[in-house]
């Protein structure tokens, strides 16, 4: 009968996943972000537009005069925090697993062993296609969603990605 042993690990010898450098995200995805911070401004735009011609007669100069603030205010607020989102995305593929960082005020790092990859897709946006780009989808066991989202990544790299991932995987069976 073997004995059991249940040591201490020290965890200051353990790899860090903080000094790993990670990859940027294609410059061209920043089109692509803007592209759709701009959509997003044009729906509210639209939606105020609406709002205040259905109010047209109880609104004074004011009135117009704050909606235009507010308006401007969004759109700034969303382009900014579009392109703030951008530069905090990274990824890396390493030997046995996939990282994947993102988050403007709370940073959220997701380390994925390639083991526990089930799943693996590529998908392309409308607007994405036209700038060449793809978002790699990354699906463990247990969910219906997928577990990571790398978007922005250029289209010929993300099938590189993807064969590699599926590799891993086949390797597993």
């Amino acid at each position: 009968m073997e004995n059991f042993t249940n040591e201490t690990i020290d965890t200051t010898q353990l790899p860090r996943f903080e000094e790993v450098h990670l990859s940027s995200l294609h410059p061209r995805y920043k089109k692509v972000v803007l592209l759709n911070a701009l959509v997003v401004s044009l729906v509210l735009a639209v939606a105020f537009g609406f709002i205040s011609f259905a109010k047209n007669d109880e609104l004074t100069t004011t009135s117009w005069l704050v909606i235009g603030v507010i308006l401007a205010l969004i759109v700034f607020l969303v382009v900014f925090f579009s392109l703030l989102a951008f530069k905090k995305k990274g990824f890396a593929f390493r030997n046995h697993d996939v990282i994947y960082r993102s988050g403007i005020i709370a940073t959220n790092t997701m380390v994925i062993p390639y083991n526990r990859v089930q799943h693996v897709a590529l998908h392309e946006g409308l607007v994405s296609r036209y700038f060449g780009l793809a978002k790699v989808e990354i699906f463990t066991a247990g969910g219906s969603s997928s577990d990571i989202e790398i978007p922005g990544i250029d289209k010929e790299e993300a099938e590189n990605i993807k064969q590699l991932l599926m590799g891993k995987i086949q390797k597993q069976l």
